[in-house]
């Protein structure tokens, strides 16, 4: 039975800024440049594996910050697969319209860019199969253009491309209906635009993003590879990220000094993880009112990291009665009556009240 065998990603971003984390300029450009990396990896494994066909399901680049001669770097290296045929699909952020930068391409004669944007076929007869897809040209969809698609010919292997939302009818980010999507008949279904790899069924799956690029896509990134013919798909998903995101909390309590709390940041995270990955602690709990999650605590703990975050959301250990009493005729004690009258029960009234409080008692505020 004649087989393909396939690669399976999107979602590269390539030129990404990094706008919406807190990196400093130097780590911002250390991750754009590990993206093209396992961009070069994902060409590799291709030669490896003698892939047949590599997929990207949209968002190769983005267009706000691509440029010309990053558009020759991609060229260069599909070139370098001369016997895998490329299929892309634009996505919501780098669309094909006659402003887009696809159009500088010098593309080789083994990559195919999908123009429309609106579905459409191309029929590769030397391996026996059908490329569906449709491009995006704006921003945003709102309709279900996949909802009439389906194959024609069942004799050969029907492979569907699509940049967009399955979970949301709703989305704006071109909604695709699951239930018709499956009766539709491909033999692999390539979705882009969420970040987590995840299949759907055996047949339709999303690659994810083969690097994490923010704080809410932690888990495996890599892409989707093996092999599909008429009466068998064997995708599987094969990490290939160069980095992995960390996410944790740590509680502290009142009786923990400085190194106490910087020992527990420390040894919430393994030394194997420490230079490889990306990491946001949050710390929690009640704390001394004495002692801050402060620089002296970040700058002690950055040189066990490549990358490290820190978020406080502890509370200092204030006797709130005892604050009042001694306060109760100047700002203090009036800051501390009008948050009681909100409610202590609130979280929020909460947080306020010890964040005021921080901030008054820090600065001696007085009448």
């Amino acid at each position: 039975m004649h087989k393909i065998k396939c690669i399976h990603t999107g979602d590269l971003h390539l030129g990404l800024k990094f706008k919406n984390i807190n990196f400093d300029s130097e780590f911002a450009h250390k991750r754009r440049l590990e993206i093209w990396e396992t961009f070069s990896n994902i060409i590799e494994r291709c030669k490896e594996t003698s892939s047949d066909l590599l997929l990207i399901s949209g968002d190769l680049f983005e267009d706000k910050y691509c440029t010309v001669n990053d558009i020759r770097k991609i060229e260069s290296k599909f070139k370098e697969i001369a016997n895998t045929k490329v299929v892309i699909i634009a996505g919501n952020h780098d669309p094909l319209n006659s402003k887009s930068i696809y159009n500088l391409g010098n593309w080789s004669e083994n990559v195919y860019i999908i123009r429309e944007d609106k579905v459409c076929k191309i029929e590769f007869d030397d391996i026996n199969t059908v490329i569906w897809g449709l491009s995006w040209s704006k921003k945003e969809e709102k309709n279900q253009l996949l909802d009439e698609v389906s194959i024609e010919d069942s004799n050969k292997i029907n492979i569907l491309l699509a940049h967009g939302d399955i979970f949301n009818k709703n989305s704006e980010y071109l909604p695709i209906d699951k239930e018709k999507l499956i009766r539709s008949g491909f033999n692999y279904v390539a979705l882009g635009h969420i970040h987590k790899h995840q299949f759907i069924t055996d047949k339709i799956a999303y690659c994810g993003s083969p690097e994490p690029l923010d704080f809410g896509e932690i888990g495996e990134h890599g892409i989707i590879e093996g092999e599909i013919s008429l009466d068998h798909t064997n995708m599987n998903f094969r990490s290939i990220s160069k980095r992995k995101l960390i996410v944790k909390d740590i509680v502290i309590d009142e009786c923990m000094n400085y190194d106490d709390i910087i020992q527990s940041i420390i040894e919430c995270v393994s030394d194997e993880n420490k230079k490889n990955s990306i990491c946001k602690i949050t710390v929690k709990g009640i704390r001394d009112k004495d002692v801050k999650i402060d620089d002296y605590i970040k700058d002690n703990i950055k040189k066990y990291f490549d990358y490290i975050e820190i978020i406080d959301e502890t509370n200092p250990n204030y006797d709130i009665e005892e604050i009042y009493k001694k306060n109760a005729d100047n700002i203090i004690g009036f800051f501390i009556k009008e948050i009681e009258k909100e409610g202590l029960d609130d979280e929020i009234n909460k947080e306020a009240l010890y964040y005021g409080l921080d901030v008054l008692l820090s600065e001696k505020v007085k009448l």
